[in-house]
């Protein structure tokens, strides 16, 4: 499954595209103008998405791989 992939499927299931997802993330205060702040986890991001949105953990970690700018959408 590629990056984008995941990206239409957290996007389907839960109403969010990579700018919401962006600005949900600074909203909880896990990021700053869409970029992961330092010193946050995976594992807050992934408690976050599932407990909040009900994605799995391959989902919420390419949220997060979104989040570091290890991965950008169209990937």
């Amino acid at each position: 499954m590629s990056f984008q992939a995941y990206l239409d499927t957290i996007e389907r299931q839960t109403g969010l595209n990579p700018t919401h997802l962006k600005a949900a993330a600074d909203a909880k205060g896990f990021s700053d103008e869409g970029r992961l702040k330092a010193g946050v986890k995976a594992g807050q991001i992934v408690d976050w998405l599932k407990s909040e949105h009900g994605l799995g953990h391959g989902h919420a970690m390419a949220v997060y791989a979104l989040l570091s700018g290890k991965r950008e959408p169209g990937n």
